[in-house]
This record gives C-alpha cells, structure tokens and sequence, in this order.
C-alpha cells in the first residue's frame, strides 16, 4: 500500500448524491494517502456541484478535472489514475470496473457490483486477467451490531445456525423514492432484489460464512405503480413534480425546488441529460417489484427466508437466527413512523440519515437452557450505523487487521447478486432455480 510520500491517483465515476460519501473522504480524511485527480459524468453540472462542495470544504482548493463519460479512458491514462471509484448507473457499473481494470487501476464500486450475470462474469473474468483489486463497498459489514452478531455466530453462540428469519422494511420516504429515480426501471438496477437486497444477502453470507445454492421466490408491484395508484384512489395526474400543480399536496411528490442538494445536482442539471428525479410513483413505467419473498438454500444446509416491504409505515429490520443451541434475534428500527411530509420537505435523497423518529437496536441472545441475555453494542456515529465511516477507512486508510474478514471483493460482489438474480428468474418462471444456473462461482 502506499507510503504518505506516495498518494496513490484516485478518480471518481458517476456524481450522483451518494458520491459525495466517496469525494468527500478522498479530500478530507485521507487527503494524505490519495489525490483526487478526476471527476467523470454524463452531467458536466453535476461534477461542477461536487468541486464547489469541495471548494467550501476546503478554501483555496483546486477544481478536480472533469471528464465526460465519452473520455473515461482518456481519464485514466492522462490523470494516471490508480484508482476508480464507480458511483455510477447500476447497470453502467461493468463498463467502468472492466475498463478500469484493464488499464491496470484498482476498484471501489458502490453495490450492487452489477445487475446481471454477463456482466458479473465480465467483471470477474477482467479481475482475473488484470491482476487487479476490486472491493464492493458493503457499508452494512461495518456497522458495529453487524459486526457482533458475526463475531457471536462464529463463536458458537447459537451453534449450527440452521435458520434465518429476515425482514426488512422500507417505509414511505425512502420506500418511494426508489420509485422516483432511474431504479423504477429494471433494466437500470436489476430490481430491488438486486439494488437493494444485495447488502441484506451478503450480510447472510458474510454472518454464516457460506453461499446461497437454491433460490425460490415470489413478488409483485402492490402498491406503487399506475394500476395499484389508481386502483387505490393515490394516482395524480402527473409524471413529474416540478412545475406540476397535481402534485402540490401529494405526501409521495418529492420538490427538488426545496432541497438545495437536489436541485443543485438533479433540477439544476436537467437540461443536460434530461434526467428527472422527481418522477410520479404511481405514474406508468414502473418495472420493479415492492413486495418480494425469498426462501434460500445455503452450501452448509441452513435456510433464509427473506422478505422485502417497501411501503412500511416504519423503517427498520428483523432477524433471527435459529441454531442447535439457541436463538439470536436483531432488532433494529431506523425510523418508528412516517409523519407526512410538509410542503418544503424534499424526500430522503439516497444516503442520508433517518429521521430525528430513529428507534432502537435491540441484539438478544436465547441460549438453550438459559435465560435471555441482552447484547450491549455500542451505537456507531454517522451513516448506516456507523458503517460509512469504518467502511472509508478501512477502504482508504493505513492498512488494519481484518479478523472479521468484511472486507469484500468482487467474488463476495457476485456471491450477493447471484440471489437477487435468481430470485428474480424464480418470480418469472414459478419454479426453484439452482444458483449455479444462473452465475457459476
């Protein structure tokens, strides 16, 4: 790794809201290990809103050189860049990481590492060829509860696990908004089984230390979308919020007039790309499911069953695990209720921190033969749990011993997706499919 004498030449792809985590870290806390030299975008505007973000955090700061996406490449070999960060499109991930990695650079892509199974064999076969590192920043293997229910398992607190209950509920704020954005389109993020369950199944992986071998599921759109919207009397003659008088008083519009962070990179940026982040949830379009149930079969025997909300009155999560000598069970509650928003409230942009309704942690250890004992785990401080911060520096900063091994790279990457996958081909043919069929790790 490198010395403090030797930056190592990072670059960012993709300037979304969540790249900001990312381009923040890169100039501030490990400023002395890496040099920001590039920022690449289809939007030129959005890459120029993270240089003056950079330019107020840090007076007298040089612009980073900004790249449109047609001269990725051209990036790379005139900045000398040793490493990408892909913050990008889901289904624009392979391009970046594949291209990046044959250029001889190291990556960090956001998840899901891919959408589909040619492009994670792409990605695995460049990895293989080029020598390469990949790391896929699952944020949730750092977050400190996650951290002891791994440390607890592997030490026997349960014994064999033979079970896991998973449930995970997305409410009305962050919910919806995965129906505004570019991620209503599966074709974009692979669904919500892949965009989003790929943390909750490698966190399944990860905690028991195996891989998902069979793969049943069932889901459907059953509550956002035009047909369940009009059905339920929630549809709004409109497609987009701004500018729309329909969607005045709609608690499911976001403004992005009324997020300064949003119309700077999305409202302010539209006439570039064309790209509206306020779309209708209940408008037509939708090609994603709202309502999945999973029910996996693992290597060491054990079995998930997963489900998904993501139209919860709270926000938060559920999860057992049954094993041969006892019962651990994790409750956490990252908001207790929904209130409805008020004209001036934009919605929860990708990333942020749950409303100041945040509930509890609760880890319970039920061991056989004894009475249940309750496990205090220190509450991390800022995103997912304390797990954007340890994830940075573990990704960014001196190297660390790692005996929990949550360091992932792009195998772990696959081994997540492959479940959302397959989920998604059992929903569209009714049957069990086997993982191998579907990605062969």
């Amino acid at each position: 790794m490198p010395s403090r004498t030797a930056r190592r030449r990072a670059a960012v792809v993709g300037l979304g809201s969540r790249a900001r985590l990312f381009t923040r870290a890169l100039a501030g806390p490990y400023a002395d290990r890496y040099e920001l030299v590039g920022f690449c975008d289809v939007n030129s505007r959005r890459m120029a809103v993270h240089n003056a973000w950079l330019a107020e955090e840090h007076p007298g700061r040089a612009p980073v050189p900004a790249y449109p996406a047609a001269e990725f490449d051209a990036m790379l070999r005139r900045e000398r860049v040793d490493l990408v960060v892909v913050c990008s499109v889901d289904r624009t991930h392979d391009e970046y990481i594949v291209r990046a990695l044959e250029a001889g650079c190291d990556v960090v892509t956001e998840k899901p590492m891919t959408t589909d199974a040619d492009r994670a064999r792409r990605i695995l076969a460049a990895r293989e060829r080029s020598g390469r590192e990949v790391r896929v920043a699952f944020n949730y293997r750092y977050n400190p509860v996650h951290s002891a229910v791994r440390e607890l398992l592997a030490g026997g607190a349960v014994g064999e696990v033979g079970s896991v209950h998973f449930e995970w509920l997305l409410d009305l704020r962050h919910g919806a908004d995965y129906f505004r954005r570019w991620h209503r389109e599966k074709a974009n993020s692979g669904g919500l089984l892949v965009h989003k369950s790929t943390h909750h199944f490698d966190l399944v992986n990860w905690w028991l230390g195996t891989h998902p071998e069979t793969v049943y599921a069932q889901g459907g759109l059953f509550f956002y979308g035009d047909e369940a919207g009009g059905r339920r009397g929630l549809s709004r003659g409109y497609d987009r919020a701004h500018g729309s008088p329909e969607a005045e008083g709609d608690p499911f519009a976001v403004h992005l007039a009324d997020s300064p962070l949003l119309r700077a990179l999305y409202l302010d940026a539209e006439a570039e790309d064309g790209y509206h982040r306020d779309r209708n949830v209940f408008a037509p379009g939708v090609t994603i499911e709202d309502d999945m149930a999973v029910l996996v079969r693992y290597a060491t025997g054990a079995s998930l069953t997963y489900h998904l909300t993501a139209y919860s009155p709270w926000e938060g999560y559920r999860v057992a695990f049954n094993g041969s000598a006892g019962r651990l069970e994790l409750l956490v509650e990252e908001s207790t209720w929904t209130r409805r928003p008020a004209r001036g409230s934009a919605g929860v942009p990708h990333g942020t921190e749950a409303e100041d309704t945040a509930g509890r942690t609760r880890l319970l250890l039920r061991p056989f033969w004894a009475e249940p004992r309750e496990v205090e785990v220190p509450s991390g401080e800022g995103g997912h749990g304390g797990g954007d911060v340890r994830m940075l520096a573990d990704l960014f900063g001196e190297p660390l011993p790692d005996p929990l091994h949550r360091a992932a790279d792009a195998v772990a990457g696959a081994r997540s997706l492959v479940t959302g996958l397959a989920a998604n081909r059992s929903m569209e043919t009714g049957a069990a499919v086997r993982t191998r069929d579907v990605l062969e790790l």
